[in-house]
């Protein structure tokens, strides 16, 4: 098997390891699950929760090397607005969502080796951000 699509395959299950423990992070700060990995059209939102009258849509970036910057700087503008139109389309396929307050955050995972750390952007973009 290529060296590179072995990579690409370790990239993709540290991904989804860091998915669930920041999904077990946000549910331990009080926030219910409600959708992980939902896709539409060329876009994906990492997790969907709720928290009273608020949807949170979250991304998940997981950084192995600092050098390389934090995780939430390579949420490009491109990509928000992929996440922007699922979201958009997760609101309209969940009508009992429509008189709650939305929020787009980005969790930057780093592991030791033992434990994720992350670091929460809360309100981290808006649809239409520049």
């Amino acid at each position: 098997r290529p060296l590179l699509k072995q990579k690409a395959e370790q990239t993709s299950i540290a991904g989804q390891q860091a998915e669930q423990a920041a999904s077990l992070f946000l549910q331990q700060q009080g926030y219910t699950l409600l959708n992980q990995n939902y896709r539409f059209k060329g876009g994906e939102i990492d997790l969907i929760l709720r928290n009273n009258k608020q949807i949170l849509f979250a991304e998940v970036r997981m950084r192995n090397n600092p050098h390389y910057g934090d995780g939430a700087e390579s949420v490009t503008y491109a990509k928000q607005q992929r996440i922007s139109r699922t979201a958009l389309h997760y609101l309209q396929q969940h009508p009992q969502f429509d008189a709650y307050d939305l929020r787009f955050d980005v969790l930057s995972a780093t592991y030791d080796g033992q434990q994720y750390q992350f670091n929460w952007f809360k309100e981290a973009f808006w649809p239409g951000d520049n």
